[in-house]
């Protein structure tokens, strides 16, 4: 992408999912960032020069509802990852940006009383923006139950336009800079972030720790301990463990025949790989296979097996050949809710 691509972006860096899985938002900044390093650190022994690539690279981060924090983990990232590139040897200025998209978090949206996710939306949106996003992505609010209607659609796509046109929050680069408490927690997020990503060095960088099953292992922990909160009430989610209504009004969602779906998709997938050249074919994704054993640019290989109406599930399985499937480590999490609820004589009963 460096030399037949130079304007696209050529790696989403993401954390989204991190915290989506229960990350704290120590982890999502450390891991990410970890994620990003390695990424770089693998072109350069390919023989690539840093910034010629670096500055095509992007990050995807989430926003939920800790307001202050996700404002904070922006600013830290930005800090952390230019003196990241800065050691890597990245000599221009925008090899050492961080640009980024953000999403609002999924997991914030409730089932319950779900007219509040248009609230939780809008705050998510706006810390994202005080943080300073490049690009945002803001969820319905019946993204919880189904996919989004139009209405919902509508709603969230409105709620990016009103904090863009209305509030005048964007006129100005990192607003909450010189905020006390603002500084703090980037400054302290910033710490501990490292504190991580230095230890994920330690193991041998971040494609050995996910190997060795360290950031799975404490995500889940992270994960346990929040969902062990909300159980017992210490964190509040308005409309489920707390303020709950007698009643749930209906909420009207869209309505997908996920087996008329799957059925269009196989008629096409047939129809196209009885017009193609199957020979063509076949040659393609056996040059996939050998270039993905070391020889030669593996992803011009896959653009022409694409080019030869291969289906992305025949690329992969001819990558498979070689680099065969993850399996992640599993590792049992236990004692985060016997330690939460430890006097309880109720739940040790």
């Amino acid at each position: 992408t460096s030399n037949e691509m130079p304007k696209f972006n050529s790696i989403s860096i993401s954390g989204y999912h991190m915290q989506e899985a229960g990350a704290n938002l120590v982890q999502e900044l450390a891991f990410t960032l970890a994620d990003g390093k390695e990424y770089v650190k693998t072109a350069m022994k390919r023989g690539m020069d840093v910034d010629k690539f670096a500055g095509r690279l992007s990050f995807f981060f989430a926003v939920g509802m800790n307001f202050f924090m996700e404002v904070a983990k922006l600013r830290a990232a930005r800090l952390l990852w230019h003196r990241i590139m800065t050691d890597l040897g990245a000599k221009k200025t925008r090899s050492k940006m961080l640009r980024t998209h953000c999403q609002t978090s999924g997991v914030s949206l409730q089932e319950q009383d779900p007219y509040n996710n248009v609230v939780r939306t809008a705050y998510e949106a706006m810390s994202a923006v005080l943080g300073g996003t490049q690009s945002l992505h803001t969820n319905a609010l019946d993204e919880a139950i189904a996919l989004p209607t139009e209405f919902a659609a509508r709603i969230a796509r409105n709620t990016q336009l009103i904090l863009q046109e209305e509030t005048g929050v964007t006129n100005v680069v990192d607003p909450l800079a010189g905020s006390y408490y603002v500084e703090k927690l980037t400054a302290d997020l910033a710490q501990e972030a490292w504190k991580l990503i230095r230890e994920v060095d330690d193991l041998g960088g971040m494609t050995k720790a996910v190997a060795n099953g360290m950031p799975k292992m404490r995500i889940e922990e992270a994960a346990a301990q929040r969902q062990a909160d909300i159980d017992r009430g210490d964190q509040v989610i308005v409309g489920v463990n707390k303020y709950r209504l007698d009643e749930e009004d209906e909420i009207d969602i869209l309505d997908i025949d996920n087996e008329a779906v799957r059925e269009a998709q196989l008629t096409r997938l047939k129809k196209i790989r009885s017009e193609r050249d199957d020979t063509k074919c076949k040659e393609a994704l056996e040059e996939v296979t050998r270039r993905a054993e070391g020889t030669g640019n593996l992803l011009e290989a896959a653009v022409e097996a694409a080019r030869a109406r291969a289906s992305v599930g025949e690329i992969s399985m001819a990558m498979e050949k070689v680099f065969g499937r993850h399996r992640a480590e599993v590792k049992t999490v236990a004692g985060v809710y016997g330690k939460a609820y430890e006097g309880d004589n109720q739940f040790v009963a």
